[in-house]
């Protein structure tokens, strides 16, 4: 048998052997695919064809929900001044207390500035994961236990799931900051201190103020809900209108509400144009 004559027998093992390895792949993959597949359909139909009441979902019954949501209350439209400029003043002050609230967290679970090494970072980091893992609506009803019902209930469980996205924004840009200014003033004698003033916070200026911007406008759709646990705001008149069964009530305090957020989609948008 001579070398050429080899060489063609090695190189055809070698194809059957590739062929052989794209063909379980193949099969591994199919068969992944067609288990996702099946769960998906199982999921549709226990979740959506056999929990939803059908017949709930004729034309005429439809129809006539439609209706009556239809039917605006405009008498109702006066009320709502004052609970839509709660809602925006709940927003803002959430905002802002959450700031200030987010900014030691950040600064125990950012990893290059954390001031207790990985206890401090892990305990920071926690922090981020709480707030960030209950909604604001448990967190409603938290504070509503400990300070009662009204507005402040509403603001410190807004203020306390804000912490968890601004002060994790914060973190991951103080850990992208640039090296060089922070090794100068470290060079020259500077403390912790004067690092985080002069090295690290110019850098991440932009980014706070844009993150607190855009954390305003979530909280604004936020507070829109906060009145159902008794927060006040236009969640609040929306809660009364629900208990009432008053559909067109319903239905204007909504359009109220998307009004609200569309003024807020306006600001927020010329805000991040001016700051940045």
């Amino acid at each position: 048998m001579n070398a050429s004559t080899l060489d063609a027998r090695m190189l055809d093992t070698r194809i059957d052997a590739i062929a052989r390895m794209r063909m379980r792949t193949w099969r591994h993959r199919a068969l992944v695919y067609g288990a996702l597949a099946a769960a998906v359909a199982w999921s549709v139909y226990v979740i959506v064809v056999a929990d939803t009441d059908w017949a709930r979902l004729g034309a005429s019954s439809l129809g006539k929900t439609i209706g009556r949501f239809m039917e605006f209350d405009v008498a109702l439209l006066p009320d709502l001044v004052d609970p839509a400029i709660d809602t925006a003043l709940m927003a803002t002050l959430a905002s802002l207390l959450g700031l200030v609230l987010a900014l030691p967290v950040a600064w125990l679970g950012a990893a290059n500035i954390t001031p207790l090494g990985k206890a401090s970072y892990v305990f920071g980091r926690g922090l981020m994961t709480l707030s960030r893992s209950v909604h604001e609506i448990v967190w409603g009803l938290i504070f509503v236990s400990a300070v009662g019902l009204g507005a402040l209930a509403g603001v410190l469980a807004m203020a306390v799931r804000s912490v968890g996205f601004i002060s994790k924004i914060i973190a991951e840009a103080i850990e992208d900051v640039e090296p060089g200014p922070i090794e100068a003033i470290r060079a020259v004698g500077g403390n912790r201190l004067q690092v985080l003033l002069y090295g690290i916070l110019p850098q991440v200026v932009p980014v706070v103020l844009g993150t607190v911007i855009f954390e305003w406008d979530i909280n604004i759709r936020r507070s829109t809900i906060m009145g159902l646990v008794g927060a006040g705001g236009l969640g609040l008149v929306l809660f009364r209108q629900m208990a009432m069964f008053n559909y067109g009530g319903v239905a204007t305090v909504v359009l109220a509400v998307l009004l609200l957020i569309l003024l807020a989609e306006v600001i927020s948008h010329y805000a991040r144009k001016a700051v940045l």
